[in-house]
């Protein structure tokens, strides 16, 4: 749900001899949707009544790469609203910004929900990384005009997810939102944008390079959990190449707003990982004909 929805509230005095026809739509529909999402997030997701507002510390909980997840949900959020307000007339630079605040209008109150459950907490932590999405969005916009670093997603199921099916999932649709076992984070960069006019070497214009981040055999959120349960936990590092499918030329703007859309994902393809544990062996290397 966080994925599809770019919500945000913004005054109308912000935009002046815009498309109003567009704006207005929406603004209407980002409002209804925002209320609506929330709502009903709080009642499907939250089984316990709200109590008084706490927070909670887990930067220590699996491994962080949940805090990848609260960046990429947040980003993905923030591309969207920027594209949105593109469509309704705004600068690529005001469009960036309204686009961040958009990821942060949508994130925030499902951080203080958090804060009044008693089965979670207010994250300092998750709110950093709400932040972090947004600001590398604009930041990239503000320093050269276009996006050069795209934050991405790919998953596969695992065999965790039967050992604790209430934490991990049991069925496919619900681990690929719990089973984090299964997600990998990707950071993928496009070397071709860098590149100087005077380059000797063209570097194809829609091939990235992406750098991913994992887990394996958390099937708990505390680390010292999941040993206990006969589990050694890792942190997975991938190398991968990738395609910005927003670079494929294409005449066709039905076509362009899928390959907008489909570019939060990492495509399949061969992957070098590199495994850290705690305990022997330490450090490992696999090699994965297509990973995903």
């Amino acid at each position: 749900m966080r994925l599809l929805l770019f919500l945000i509230c913004v005054p109308q005095f912000v935009f002046c001899q815009i498309h109003h026809d567009r704006l207005n739509g929406l603004l209407i529909g980002q409002g209804v949707g925002f209320a609506g999402s929330i709502y009903g997030l709080s009642k499907a997701w939250y089984k316990k009544p709200l109590k008084d507002f706490h927070t909670f510390n887990d930067n220590k909980e699996w491994l962080q790469i949940d805090k990848a997840g609260h960046a990429y949900t947040s980003y993905q959020i923030a591309r969207m609203g920027m594209a949105a307000y593109r469509w309704a007339g705004l600068t690529d630079r005001n469009a960036a910004i309204y686009g961040a605040t958009s990821g942060l209008t949508f994130m925030l109150p499902i951080e203080i929900l958090d804060g009044f459950s008693p089965e979670y907490g207010f994250s300092l932590g998750d709110m950093a990384a709400n932040l972090a999405g947004p600001a590398l969005l604009v930041g990239q916009q503000l320093a050269w005009g276009e996006v050069r670093v795209t934050p991405k997603w790919s998953f596969h199921p695992t065999r965790l997810a039967r050992e604790r099916p209430e934490i991990l999932g049991r069925t496919w649709k619900e681990s690929w939102l719990k089973d984090y076992n299964g997600q990998t984070y990707w950071l993928s960069v496009n070397p071709a944008s860098f590149q100087t006019a005077d380059r000797s070497v063209h570097w194809p214009k829609m091939l990235n390079i992406a750098v991913g981040y994992g887990i394996d055999n958390m099937i708990a959120a505390d680390y010292e959990k999941s040993v206990a349960l006969g589990r050694r936990p890792v942190r997975q590092f991938f190398l991968s190449p990738d395609l910005d499918l927003t670079r494929i030329p294409t005449n066709s703007d039905l076509i362009r707003s899928l390959l907008f859309l489909a570019n939060c994902l990492k495509i399949p393809a061969p992957a070098i990982e590199f495994r850290f544990s705690k305990v022997p062996p330490k450090f490992k290397v696999k090699v994965h004909a297509i990973y995903f």
